[in-house]
């Protein structure tokens, strides 16, 4: 890449933001930045009260009892007491030095593997589980709950260890015993040792701030959170910083949904997982701001937070929950109440749309009701519109809905960095069936071959010019020369189908432009193809099953893929690829290659009804 293109990389990234990422780095190294004289003890006492209230009737998670789900997917057992907090669950690596300085933790230590795995535990989900089963009347749950506080707060000496590495992951411990405290009803009345967990949070996570919001990402949004909740929290006990804390984070809260959600609801990071995470991060605010009757947020945060709460609605299917596999995911998920599974998105999209939108995404009973009910949010009596076709310019999306059909095309619009080089992939879904899909995103710190395929062009359902990717890669987490659309039809309803097309023109002047059309019983994709230099390759990741070539088609006995085109097709062949669904997992997929050599067009047509 020349550097022109790191030029303008670094432009649109904004000097703002890489002023604060140099000055953070170099202020920490130096020992300049405060957050190396924190200092704090460890905490003693009792962190919940047993309950006094009437215990609640309301289905209570299952996990952390004796097994819980690392990253929603991997099992792993759980012992009566405290799990070990510095060792990964599915390697059994230890971190070696659990009590260094958390600087000096490096960020991808290759004896222990993803950091990722060692955090997990240190996100508090155990702490809604926990708190669940003892406002349910199990008094034990208070005895277990009060015992792993305490046994995390030993075995992580304040600033101590790889737990503390993260602002972020900070934040949302923060965000979980915030809501572990308003199921248990105690948020009024906390115990001194909770406040001063919460104090002591807060404070690793205030000298950091700016370096987080300068990732333009949900780290600004997390953090910012749980400033604003830990702040408050604090400030009505009498805790000295509290009000400050409050009011920095309800200002960077304001910042980042004016800054990094479109109007149309498109969230920075263009990831389906991620956006999950700055809306629950939204839905605690918002429910933390009510029950604690503060101030409300501008009405521009909540038309932002709305429009972001109709963006995912708009993407998830209502049939299973899940959705588009679409940008980085790395297993985050926050606010667990339910059991339901980690691609299950409708507890998030109704919760949000009950606080946003006063109204109700599924009008029936269902697992997506339980967080309302445990946090007290009333259910509204309004049911929303069932998502149609539309259009998220501001992020680069267009659905397209034909009755139970959906189809998700992905196109060039990077205000922010994007994550992976997917310009013009298309998701294929009937009722919830993913037919044609995403790869996802499989691990942070992995080897070399799996952190360049899965954010590469090659797992995604597009044109791969060259062997190379749409944007030339700078870093494990950036790419260069951003894609921008050079081509543009918006959508175009027809007797009896709807239609879309955008086209890009790459850094090397290729240029792939691609029409899609979705019937009631077939997909048409037309894609022009030019400016390359050696050849063409033409991908759909296919549903897993039995699909055999039969000449320039496909068909698993009860779905049929044909391709033409206007040019010699040189090589058409089924392939196995690879898809990561949940973090750290990854099967194999059937991919139909479909290579030219001569610019021209292909004309993919999919059809379900035989």
């Amino acid at each position: 890449m020349t550097i022109v293109g790191k030029a303008r990389t670094a432009l649109a990234l904004s000097i703002p933001n890489l002023v604060r990422v140099a000055s953070y780095r170099l202020g920490v190294r130096a020992g300049l930045n405060p957050v190396r004289r924190l200092a704090g003890g460890i905490i003693q006492g009792v962190f919940f009260q047993p309950a006094k209230q009437e215990p609640l009737d309301l289905p209570v998670l299952q996990q952390w009892q004796q097994t819980a789900l690392l990253f929603g997917y991997w099992p792993f057992t759980i012992a009566a007491s405290a799990p070990n907090w510095h060792i990964n669950p599915l390697s059994g690596a230890w971190i070696a030095e659990p009590q260094a300085n958390w600087w000096q933790i490096p960020d991808f230590d290759p004896a222990v593997g993803d950091i990722k795995s060692i955090w997990e535990a240190s996100r508090f989900d155990w702490v809604l589980a926990f708190a669940q089963r003892a406002r349910a009347g199990d008094t034990a749950s208070f005895d277990r709950l009060n015992a792993w506080l305490a046994d995390w707060c030993v075995q992580n000496a304040p600033y101590k260890g790889p737990n503390w590495k993260c602002g972020q992951e900070a934040s949302i411990r923060v965000m979980h015993l915030a809501m572990a405290a308003l199921l248990l009803e105690q948020s009024g009345s906390t115990t001194p040792s909770l406040l001063e967990l919460i104090r002591l949070h807060l404070q690793r996570i205030a000298p950091t701030l700016r370096y987080a919001i300068a990732q333009d990402n949900n780290h600004g949004t997390s953090e910012a959170a749980a400033l604003f909740i830990g702040g408050s929290w604090l400030a009505t006990h009498g805790v000295r910083k509290g009000e400050r804390w409050q009011q920095l984070g309800r200002k960077w809260l304001e910042n980042r949904a004016a800054r990094l959600i479109g109007e149309d609801g498109s969230f920075s990071q263009y990831s389906l997982n991620y956006h999950r995470v700055m809306l629950d991060t939204f839905c605690m605010v918002e429910i933390w701001r009510q029950r604690q009757a503060l101030s409300r947020f501008s009405p521009l945060w909540y038309a932002r937070s709305l429009a972001a709460a109709r963006w995912l609605y708009a993407m998830v299917n209502a049939e299973n929950g899940d959705g588009p596999n679409l940008g980085a995911n790395d297993g985050a998920r926050l606010l667990q109440l339910t059991d339901t599974d980690y691609r299950d998105f409708r507890p998030s999209v109704q919760l949000a749309m009950a606080l946003f939108a006063n109204a109700r995404a599924y009008g029936e009973e269902g697992a997506w009701n339980f967080p309302l009910r445990w946090l007290g949010v009333e259910q509204p009596q309004t049911l929303a519109e069932q998502p149609g076709s539309c259009q998220f310019d501001n992020g680069g999306f267009a659905v397209l809905r034909r009755g139970t059909v959906m189809a998700m095309l992905r196109y060039p619009r990077f205000r922010f960095r994007p994550s992976q080089a997917d310009a013009l992939h298309l998701d294929l879904w009937h009722g919830g069936r993913n037919l044609l899909r995403d790869a996802g995103t499989y691990s942070y710190n992995t080897e070399a071959q799996w952190l360049t395929y899965f954010p590469g062009t090659a797992s995604h359902n597009t044109v791969q010019f060259d062997d190379r990717d749409q944007m030339p890669r700078l870093s494990r987490f950036l790419f260069g020369d951003w894609l921008k659309s050079s081509y543009l039809e918006p959508l175009d309803e027809h007797p009896g189908a709807i239609s879309f097309t955008a086209g890009y023109q790459d850094a090397l002047r290729a240029s792939h432009r691609r029409g899609v059309r979705l019937g009631d019983d077939s997909l048409v994709v037309n894609d022009w193809v030019d400016g390359f230099q050696h050849k063409a390759v033409l991908r759909w990741r296919l549903e897993p099953g039995q699909w055999l070539i039969e000449g320039n088609s496909l068909s698993n006995g009860e779905h049929v893929i044909q391709v033409r085109a206007s040019v010699p097709i040189v090589r058409f062949e089924l392939v196995a690829g690879w898809e990561s669904r949940y973090y750290l997992e990854k099967k194999q997929v059937p991919v139909l290659e479909v290579e030219v050599q001569q610019p021209g067009s292909l004309i993919t047509e999919y059809r379900w009804s035989l």
